[in-house]
């Protein structure tokens, strides 16, 4: 028996699925689309790229919704230099909002913002190794 796998998913209102993947993969050293199925208008009917290490799958919602993405769920980076981390939280910051600016809350370097697409972001550096 094979066990199961999971993977976030990111269902965004209609036409910024590949806009976000773009933007996200272009963030990234190992940044990759795998995959990109639009439908006949365009849309992303499926997606799935690649940052950090982990898979992500999106897709652009074919129905409006009243609600959005929530910071309660984020995608969580550990970032390898402090370098590294500025310039992703500036990116990902542009055009979003910062809800923890980048600073040392007593855990080491962090910041916490939400991407212009309205995707939450925790970026860390030097966290304790339990913690990872």
């Amino acid at each position: 028996m094979t066990m199961p796998s999971m993977e976030p998913f990111l269902m965004f209102q209609k036409g910024e699925a590949e806009q976000a993947v773009r933007f996200y993969t272009g963030l990234f050293d190992d940044g990759e689309i795998l995959t990109l199925v639009h439908t006949p208008e365009g849309e992303v009917q499926q997606g799935v790229f690649r940052v950090a290490g982990q898979r992500v799958r999106v897709f652009d919602s074919p129905v409006a919704h009243a609600w959005d993405f929530t910071p309660g769920v984020s995608l969580f980076v550990h970032c390898d230099s402090r370098e590294q981390q500025e310039e992703l939280v500036s990116a990902l910051a542009e055009g979003g909002q910062t809800m923890m600016p980048l600073d040392d809350y007593g855990f080491g370097p962090f910041a916490f913002v939400t991407d212009r697409f309205g995707v939450s972001w925790q970026l860390a550096l030097d966290l304790p190794a339990d913690w990872r």
